[in-house]
């Protein structure tokens, strides 16, 4: 069994988490959750010690990176993070591994096999490079580079930072000839066969030399939605929400993406932040 600590200012995501973890293959008992900053500290100081650390980055008193500051944390630590895309950027960036809100069933399985591999090649001990002399971090992701002391201040840095400006437009290759499609012209982004294309309003399709996780860092969330985990959509490309199985929502986008990749659905845990992004 594995100890998980839960640091999650909202006591929903917190009993989500929990209940998701519970339904992994691998029995996880929760500790927690603390709900800000001193909490953790607090729990962490108390015992016993977790074995993976689920750590949100906004909470009650500020932002959960000052709990290095003051305790040791010798486990490794998986960022959940809503929909924030400063968060989102510095994590890329400092290629650090995190989850986003609503957190996704299967994201958090693959990142749960992610740490069992961890532990079970250091054979159950935590030997996690520190923060000075103070604490220690890593992310879900192998191979990555330790979050050091100047990758933390790195992160602190640009969180604080204001909103840096989103990409307007696109180069694409058309044959031999380069051409530039602004982001208004653009009703979606989706994958296909591990390939990346570009949908524009006038029904014409582009590769673009971007992952989908680039794109929800380059793009404006007020404008573009990740729907899915093949699927970017712009609101005005989405002409049509229909209620589809299993809670879940289907999008009827314009143009049309391919009748062989079926319909383009909202996952189940996507849902209520899609309702809230298009009712703002």
């Amino acid at each position: 069994m594995l100890r998980a600590l839960l640091v999650e200012d909202e006591p929903l995501a917190a009993r989500r988490l929990a209940g998701l973890l519970g339904r992994q293959a691998v029995p996880f008992e929760i500790l927690g959750p603390a709900e800000s900053v001193a909490q953790a500290v607090a729990l962490l100081q108390a015992g016993p010690a977790p074995d993976v650390l689920f750590l949100d980055i906004h909470l009650a008193d500020g932002l959960s990176f000052e709990l290095f500051e003051q305790v040791r944390v010798s486990c490794p630590v998986i960022f959940t993070t809503a929909y924030d895309q400063y968060a989102v950027r510095a994590f890329k960036v400092n290629s650090v591994d995190y989850l986003l809100k609503p957190i996704d069933e299967e994201e958090l399985s693959a990142a749960v096999a992610k740490l069992r591999q961890r532990l079970g090649a250091a054979g159950g001990a935590k030997s996690e490079p520190e923060f000075g002399t103070k604490s220690s971090v890593s992310s879900t992701k192998a191979p990555a580079p330790a979050l050091d002391a100047s990758t933390l201040a790195a992160l602190l840095h640009q969180l604080r930072q204001p909103p840096a400006s989103y990409k307007s437009q696109f180069v694409v290759r058309v044959g031999e000839h380069l051409k530039v499609v602004p982001v208004e012209q653009i009703a979606y982004f989706f994958s296909l066969e591990k390939t990346t294309l570009l949908q524009s309003t006038d029904g014409r399709k582009y590769v673009v030399d971007y992952s989908m996780e680039q794109l929800e860092g380059l793009l404006d969330p007020g404008q573009f939605f990740r729907l899915n985990r093949a699927y970017l959509a712009r609101q005005a490309a989405i002409h049509d929400i229909i209620h589809y199985t299993n809670s879940r929502l289907q999008t009827i986008l314009k143009p049309a993406p391919p009748e062989s990749e079926g319909p383009v659905l909202v996952s189940r845990e996507k849902v209520s932040t899609f309702k809230s992004w298009l009712d703002r």
